[in-house]
């Protein structure tokens, strides 16, 4: 899986799309770090226990670098930045049940509006999935020379 790279000078606007999200009962915000055990516990079970490391080292920074979306107080989505490496927005995720219903594109554009409030002009997309989601939402562009990255010689996931 290649990494993408994103100009975060040609960001489209935030705010629309969590207005959107919220007419449909879904908030997009920072994660608190009060609520750190419960979103581990959401994406343990809904993805993977790697993620879950990422998330947690995500939201060791000050700020904490993770997004959620919540739907009637639960968790339905994250997405993280500066997790596997300073400038790497990843992983994320959307629950599976509210796909292509505009919570992944809310959830992106704003780590990556955050990302950009913290000083950076460029994020890279880590090992990613979905790369025409990411190219529509946002203009990523494949990183030629990055497969696997940073992401060679993984451990296995434990039993």
């Amino acid at each position: 899986m290649v990494d993408m790279l994103v100009r975060l000078y040609a960001l489209p606007e935030g705010a629309p799309l969590r207005r959107a999200q919220e007419e449909q009962g879904v908030i997009v915000r920072s994660c608190r770090p009060y609520e750190m055990h419960a979103v581990q516990e959401w994406i343990g079970r809904t993805f993977s226990t790697r993620w879950v490391s990422e998330f947690t080292v995500a939201m060791a920074h000050q700020p904490a670098g993770c997004i959620i979306a919540t739907r009637d107080r639960e968790v339905v989505g994250f997405a993280c930045f500066d997790a596997t490496a300073r400038g790497f927005i990843g992983p994320m995720g959307v629950d599976p049940g509210l796909r292509l219903g505009g919570v992944g594109k809310a959830l992106l554009v704003t780590a990556l509006e955050q990302m950009k409030a913290l000083g950076y002009a460029y994020a890279i997309i880590g090992g990613t999935g979905p790369q025409e989601f990411y190219a529509r939402t946002v203009g990523a562009t494949v990183i030629e020379g990055s497969d696997p990255g940073v992401y060679a010689d993984i451990l296995p996931e434990p039993c």
